[in-house]
């Protein structure tokens, strides 16, 4: 008689690990494509903002016939002193405030068109109502000894508006307010940029550089030459001025906000060379360059530490405490361009400088200088032209060559150098300058971003 022998089916020890490497190796080709699919999707839901916000700002044309102003709001004359910057926001919302009710958001629009007199954190409400339009947006640093706050105790400011974000951009919270992630394209130019045609009227006896207004030829014929952009700052502006068409020119860019993390793109370094004088320098062109000699060779895109000032242009990166609260993109409301604004001079996502050096250069939200776009997406930043496409342009853009100096204010009785670009000249800066200007001719010869 024969037997059988029954087998138990089963897996072996070397199997089992065959099994578990291989599903090992297959987590470990998905993870990539699933972060590379995220990543793609809130690339597109930033797209998408960028789009909203460009057909708000048609909307906008549609309604008033002109673009909302960068830079706008009541003006006051008088000092700096903090009950004053209380009484007004002094010329600085940006164009964004004005574009509220045309991206859904009208309650906002009417807290901030009407006065208002909520408390932060839920306290009692003030006594004295902030004024239509807004307080000043900030203060300065050691609060000066005066008890307003402006602008960091006025609850609009520190909303943060969904659409104005990008979601691939982490940063949130103080020392911020609200934050955004799209600014108004102010050009080629470094000069009028946070000014336009709004002068100074010394025949006031209080005048206050920054912060007192009136009729200034001076100022008008500089801004003329200087603020090519489709915005121009305090500046009614309309599609008609966009001689160059508004799918040739941009009108928005992305910005990359500040995270405290000493950023090239988002923690500006001062630049003494790119001075406001509205002299021309002759010779003495600005080195848009020198930036490259602070970053960390190991980390290019940060600022080394410790970096000392250039002894031919003094320069000086990252200093002093009070940085922490004027980092890029902070301040949605505010029309500074290194709050809310971006120029087409160095490529997306270089570093930003801005004109100063030294402690009495404090207040980023009003200093001069180069803020290009920037974002978190991997190798480049959205652009809205200004018939509201949004376009994708990649770090290596060509820019031309950025040793040719900046656009001057004026050179009409002025000796130049040879090299230096002049007023109404097309661009220094390559096909990316071109689609910053919106009036110098330049041809565009191919579709961008195919």
């Amino acid at each position: 008689m024969s037997r059988k022998h029954s087998r138990t089916s089963g897996f072996t020890l070397v199997e089992l690990l065959v099994v578990i490497a291989i599903i090992g190796v297959l987590v470990g080709l998905l993870l990539p494509a699933v972060q590379a699919a995220r990543e793609a999707a809130r690339r597109m839901s930033c797209s998408n903002n960028f789009k909203q916000i460009g057909i708000g700002l048609h909307n906008y044309h549609a309604a008033f016939k002109q673009m909302p102003t960068q830079m706008s709001g009541p003006a006051r004359i008088g000092s700096w002193e903090h009950e004053t910057r209380h009484d007004s926001v002094m010329m600085s919302n940006s164009f964004l405030v004005g574009l509220l009710p045309f991206v859904e958001q009208q309650g906002l629009w009417e807290r901030i068109s009407n006065p208002d007199n909520q408390a932060v954190n839920g306290q009692p409400p003030l006594p004295t109502p902030f004024p239509a339009y807004g307080p000043h947006h900030d203060t300065d640093p050691d609060g000066g000894g005066k008890t307003n706050a402006g602008g960091r105790a006025y609850v609009p400011w520190l909303t943060e508006i969904p659409m104005f974000r990008c979601p691939s951009d982490p940063g949130s919270g103080l020392p911020a307010q609200g934050r955004t992630n799209y600014g108004a394209s102010m050009g080629d130019a470094i000069h009028k940029m946070n000014s336009g045609t709004i002068g100074c009227n010394w025949a006031n006896s209080t005048c206050n550089w920054l912060y007192s207004y009136g009729d200034d030829q001076d100022a008008n014929s500089d801004a003329r030459a200087a603020a090519r952009g489709f915005f121009v700052a305090r500046t009614e502006m309309k599609f008609r001025d966009i001689i160059d068409g508004l799918s040739n020119t941009i009108a928005c860019g992305e910005i990359v906000t500040d995270i405290g993390d000493r950023d090239v793109r988002t923690n500006a370094n001062l630049q003494a060379d790119l001075s406001t004088d509205r002299n021309n320098w002759g010779a003495n062109i600005p080195d848009l360059n020198i930036w490259k000699t602070m970053v960390d060779l190991e980390r290019p895109r940060f600022w080394s530490d410790g970096v000392a000032p250039n002894p031919t242009s003094p320069v000086i990166a990252c200093p002093g405490d009070w940085r922490d609260r004027y980092g890029r993109g902070y301040m949605w409301a505010n029309g500074g361009a290194y709050n809310s604004g971006v120029q087409t001079i160095r490529p997306p996502n270089s570093a930003c400088s801005l004109a100063g050096a030294g402690p009495n250069a404090w207040y980023a939200g009003h200093l001069e200088g180069v803020c290009p776009p920037g974002s978190r997406h991997q190798g480049g930043a959205h652009v809205m032209m200004g018939d509201g496409a949004v376009v994708f342009m990649t770090d290596s853009v060509d820019c031309g060559g950025l040793d040719s100096g900046v656009v001057p204010v004026r050179n009409q009785n002025e000796t130049l150098d040879p090299t230096y670009p002049r007023a109404g000249s097309k661009s220094p800066y390559g096909l990316w300058g071109a689609l910053g200007t919106r009036a110098s001719r330049e041809t565009i010869e191919e579709q961008l971003n195919q």
